[in-house]
């Protein structure tokens, strides 16, 4: 058995402000106040002396960072990249692809799958963004390699991937959206509104349930036409990504999003490149040059290719533009993804669940990351 103790915890749904979390294996046992802790044999105690600690983060839409990206479709440095998301408090994230060419997409889809199959990894899932989009709402999607939505070729995938594509962005006005939604369903992922013109009825037609980077590449607000923004802004029940870096978006438009949708029906997402974690510089995103000056990364052409946020700041970021509660921050950057996913052991504190645990310092900093019952991170300084 092994113990956090003396720790300031917050959930989406309960907060103790002197508790414990006792964890045996990889599985929580126990939560609660210290007023009621009462010690076990043997087991190993770190008292965190009245530290923040939150559910392990989840980052449904990052294509990459650390000097790896999904694409490279190499298993060794997706396991390194998923072991490098513990310093930012991610132990759980979905790899996302961008569109390329077929072979670039199976190749990728292949190594993602295995080693998700390993189940000893942070990652968990795959989100497929393209190559199902508008070539007018392409942005950093290479517009050579864009097909309409078709359900045939993403059965195929799908059935590579076994059945780990969770996510995919697509754009609902295109052909082939109809038998292509039916066939996402039925496989079991999530259809993502994204690199879209869709009005707000096309929209509907496709009973859209999740939208991609709010704001970003997708028909805008108007009076007369809602378009995708208003409808994944004013919708219920439509799980809505939101990039906190102010860069996508001002910080007065995520504020904008927070008071229409509330805090349980965002989920906040990095959409992080290679470059994440690593200095300015040049590099590349779907075999085109990135240029990452300033915290943004663009194309030659001046299109956002992505980001270089990290999770830990978009925690502190989500509160800083918002006015949000810690409590409203954890469902956002955690237990709204597990939910939406169906990812019955993450995003919570609870008896059950895996021992996956962010402790912050004052400075709302990552201290230490546990993921499945192991500190996995510590960082540098620390006893």
């Amino acid at each position: 058995m092994e113990t956090l103790i003396n720790a300031h915890i917050v959930t989406a749904d309960a907060s103790w402000e002197r508790g414990y979390v006792r964890w045996d294996g990889d599985t929580i046992k126990q939560v609660g106040s210290m007023d009621t802790y009462e010690p076990i044999p043997s087991e190993v105690t770190l008292d965190v002396e009245g530290a923040l600690v939150t559910p392990g983060m989840i980052d449904v839409h990052v294509h990459g960072g650390y000097g790896i990206d999904t694409m490279d479709a190499d298993e060794s440095r997706l396991r390194t990249w998923s072991e490098n998301m513990l310093q930012e408090g991610v132990t759980s994230f979905f790899a996302t692809t961008i569109t390329q060419s077929k072979t670039s997409i199976e190749k990728a889809l292949s190594a993602a799958r295995n080693v998700i199959e390993g189940r000893d990894s942070t990652l968990i899932g795959i989100h497929l963004e393209g190559p199902f989009v508008n070539r007018e709402m392409a942005g950093a999607q290479p517009v050579e390699y864009i097909l309409d939505p078709d359900a045939e070729q993403f059965n195929s995938w799908q059935a590579l991937a076994g059945k780990q594509i969770r996510l995919v962005t697509y754009a609902p006005e295109r052909p082939g959206a109809r038998e292509f939604e039916r066939a996402m369903k039925q496989s079991g992922a999530i259809g993502s509104t994204g690199h879209t013109s869709a009005t707000f009825e096309e929209n509907q037609l496709g009973d859209v349930k999740h939208g991609t980077h709010l704001y970003n590449q997708m028909r805008g607000l108007h009076h007369r036409e809602p378009g995708t923004v208003g409808y994944c802004l004013l919708e219920k029940g439509v799980m809505t990504e939101i990039i906190p870096d102010g860069i996508h978006s001002r910080p007065e438009m995520i504020d904008f999003a927070y008071r229409l949708k509330g805090a349980d029906e965002l989920v906040v997402i990095t959409d992080a490149m290679r470059a994440k974690g690593l200095p300015d510089g040049r590099y590349e995103l779907g075999g085109q040059p990135v240029i990452v000056e300033q915290g943004a990364a663009r194309l030659e052409a001046g299109n956002l290719a992505g980001s270089v946020l990290t999770m830990d700041a978009a925690f502190r970021n989500i509160q800083s533009f918002t006015g949000c509660s810690i409590q409203e921050a954890v469902k956002m950057t955690a237990t709204n993804a597990a939910r939406e996913f169906g990812l019955k052991t993450k995003g919570e504190i609870k008896p059950g669940f895996d021992a996956d645990l962010v402790i912050w310092d004052e400075a709302m900093t990552v201290t230490y990351t546990v993921f499945r019952g192991q500190i996995a991170y510590k960082r540098e300084g620390r006893g």
